[in-house]
């Protein structure tokens, strides 16, 4: 099977190399000279900030190993990671909208980097501080970055659909960004050690830090109120907009399901270790000391291309169909895709395939909700309530890591997630439909009276 996977990578990048190909071909590029600068210096930033963020995540758990930590300390580490990008991440998101999302950008940086510069002890408590800045700061990169950019998108005069080309570039660049920097870690840690990419990591974070400051302009949300007043205008916001409560519900269950994979893919492929036959008894032909490890790094890679695949795909779907009609059958697929280990269970082709289309899914999703978020969530509050839908999401995800839970039971949990998360969608395409409806017949309505006054006249 190790061949496989090897094989399987190359088929997905020619497929990935096709179908850019084809939407080269038949998706006409922008054409004005405006909006291709202005892409060019949001997504020089944002890469450089997934670049830092790639760098570190190989071997965030192979550093703390290498210093001794136990498994529960470990697990206490990623838990304390997970719960302050919960429990601070919504004050982040208030800062930004009052003090501007650049400075919450720059802020990214520097504590990003000090979250680095904590890896060089190998002491619980510094370790623990790194992962709570590091948690503060991952709360920043999926909310401030995204609300800078519409602003500006906005405060420019660009074209609304225009969004969904930049958000796709984004996703399609990060999946490239992912590759490179799993490679470069490798080299880097092979060479001077685990602490390395971290090193590499803070280097980036400088780049993107002084880029930043030198190229972007500032943007706010709501600068008149206090923290308090953004927290309550968010709230207020979610519950009086539906189709924001849709957003959030259908982000907190696709990417907490998202997050889980991303923690259980490994054993989810990884054969039994074979059993060790006993003395004078025939071996196992087939035991080539291959059983029981995957070539992780083609696996990465595959996922990598796969993303990169679903983003080719939101290109053409998004030109042809409605985001909010397509994305119910994109997280239905998605469902059914992470239970191929409960059904298959130690069937590696099935359970790979089945990751790829989950990958895939993952590639259509984000451009999708970032052009659906454009759409409906206020500029006022935007990182507030962006930073409000991760709540529940790193929820999720503590509650699983604390848990010690069957890795069937952690997939049905994930495949109820994204089917809680269609129907999340579906309800948004209702919502959606009825407001297209109420305009059609306002405009009807309004056609109506003109012709009746013109008779009368």
């Amino acid at each position: 099977m190790m061949s496989g996977f090897i094989i399987g990578f190359w088929l997905l990048l020619l497929i990935c190399g096709l179908l850019f190909w084809y939407t080269r071909q038949t998706i006409p590029s922008v054409g004005d000279a405006n909006f291709r600068k202005f892409q060019r210096t949001y997504l020089v930033v944002y890469l450089f900030a997934t670049a830092a963020d790639w760098l570190q995540g190989p071997y965030v758990y192979a550093l703390y190993d290498h210093y001794g930590m136990s498994q529960y300390d470990i697990e206490i580490l990623f838990v304390a990671g997970f719960g302050s990008s919960m429990l601070v991440g919504t004050f982040v998101g208030s800062v930004a909208d009052k003090y501007g999302r650049r400075a919450n950008c720059v802020l990214y940086g520097i504590l990003y980097g000090l979250a680095c510069i904590t890896k060089h002890f190998n002491n619980f408590w510094i370790l623990m501080l790194g992962r709570l800045l590091g948690g503060t700061a991952t709360s920043i990169l999926y909310s401030a970055f995204e609300s800078w950019l519409i602003c500006e998108h906005n405060k420019r005069g660009f074209d609304q659909d225009l969004l969904s080309t930049i958000f796709s570039h984004a996703v399609l660049g990060n999946s490239v960004v992912a590759i490179f920097s799993g490679v470069i870690a490798q080299q880097c840690a092979d060479v001077f050690g685990y602490v390395s990419p971290f090193d590499l990591s803070l280097v980036m974070l400088i780049i993107m830090t002084i880029i930043t400051m030198v190229t972007w302009s500032e943007n706010h949300g709501d600068r008149t109120g206090d923290v308090s007043k953004s927290f309550k205008d968010a709230i207020h916001a979610i519950k009086s907009d539906h189709k924001i409560l849709c957003l959030g519900l259908i982000q907190a269950l696709f990417e907490g399901a998202m997050y889980t994979f991303v923690l259980e893919w490994t054993p989810a492929l990884t054969p039994p270790k074979p059993v060790v036959p006993a003395a004078g008894s025939v071996t196992d032909e087939g035991n080539d000391g291959h059983r029981g490890t995957i070539p992780h790094g083609y696996i990465f890679a595959a996922f990598m291309v796969a993303i990169m695949i679903g983003s080719s795909l939101f290109k053409i779907l998004n030109k042809h169909i409605a985001v909010e009609s397509f994305m119910r059958f994109v997280l239905l697929a998605a469902a059914l895709s992470l239970l191929t280990p409960v059904l298959f269970p130690f069937n590696q082709p099935v359970i790979f395939c089945g990751f790829l289309v989950f990958e895939a899914c993952v590639g259509i999703f984000w451009p999708s909700l970032s052009t659906m978020r454009g759409k409906y969530v206020p500029e006022e509050t935007r990182a507030t309530i962006m930073n409000f839908f991760r709540v529940p999401l790193n929820l999720i995800v503590v509650v699983i890591l604390v848990q010690d839970m069957n890795m069937s039971v952690i997939f049905v949990c994930c495949f109820v997630f994204l089917i809680l998360s269609t129907i999340s969608q579906q309800w948004l395409f209702m919502l959606k439909s009825n407001v297209v409806k109420m305009d059609k017949a306002r405009t009807n309505d309004r056609a109506r009276l003109m012709g009746e006054e013109e008779e009368e006249a």
